[in-house]
């Protein structure tokens, strides 16, 4: 396939970001669809925090059985330290889907499936619950002046995806494909960019049930005419799917590597993964 043109030195950057664990108490809970929730917390504590990308992720600190609020451990060199007569909390990682500042609130999105920690906290977390948050460590930050933007993902992906399209400018061309379980879990995206958007459903099937080179997800974007011009792949789902997704757009669709991220939302048949692909 012949290459793409990408004249454009666009620069990609990471930065890093002072690392605070903080207690924070549930403001509100509400659906945004049947299997989605999304909770607010908030406080002084929020007081510094800073998410500087669509896709940073934050590490969650759930209160054990009974305890109303989770005991936090202390940062160090080597990773979280816990007080000698505490558990270590159970901890997932989720993205800061909205920080209001001046309000000192901060929106994450949960995907209520299975019944792990973050999924059983979550369904029954009402306002005056408390949950521990720690970081972002650092931001992975991608100008917004590409000449498009493909943002592809699973439901585990919306949280970024709104974000992103919520944070980019007027007249930003973005080519959005998720895949969710039916049309209930489709949501309506806030942006001012000019937005393609593409809704898979795949069912009662779970995610990860299909072979990864025949996925819903990989057939849509290797079906894809890119726009013309220098363009942006983000991908995020189960672990399998974004490695081929990301040797698709790479080796056979001609994007640089540097121009595609692939990350692992979620393994199927593993716990708290988190995964970023650029090989």
């Amino acid at each position: 396939m012949t290459q793409l043109s990408q004249t454009a030195e666009r620069t990609v950057r990471r930065v890093r970001h002072d690392t605070k664990l903080r207690l924070l108490e549930v403001k509100s809970a509400g659906r945004i669809t049947p299997k989605m929730l999304r909770i607010t917390v908030g406080g002084d504590e929020l007081a510094g925090f800073v998410s500087a990308a669509h896709d940073d992720h934050m590490k969650l600190f759930f209160p054990q059985p009974g305890q109303a609020k989770p005991v936090l451990p202390t940062s160090s060199p080597n990773g979280p330290v816990y007080p000698a007569d505490a558990p270590k909390l159970a901890a997932r990682d989720y993205t800061p889907r909205r920080y209001d500042a001046a309000a000192r609130t901060l929106a994450i999105d949960f995907v209520l499936h299975g019944d792990g920690p973050a999924t059983s906290w979550a369904a029954q977390a009402r306002p005056g619950d408390f949950l521990g948050v720690g970081g972002p460590r650092g931001s992975f930050i991608v100008p917004d002046d590409f000449d498009w933007y493909l943002l592809a993902g699973d439901e585990t992906a919306l949280p970024a995806i709104g974000r992103r399209l919520e944070e980019l400018p007027r007249g930003a061309r973005t080519v959005v494909i998720v895949e969710v379980p039916d049309a209930g879990e489709e949501q309506r995206f806030d942006t001012r960019s000019r937005l393609d958007v593409q809704w898979l459903h795949r069912g009662d099937a779970a995610a990860s049930e299909k072979s990864r080179s025949q996925s819903l997800l990989h057939d849509a974007v290797a079906g894809l005419s890119f726009p013309p011009g220098d363009g942006y792949a983000w991908v995020a789902a189960e672990a399998a799917t974004a490695k081929a997704l990301r040797r698709h757009l790479v080796d056979e669709r001609g994007l640089r590597k540097d121009r595609v991220k692939a990350a692992a939302y979620w393994k199927h048949g593993a716990v708290a993964v988190h995964e970023t692909y650029d090989d």
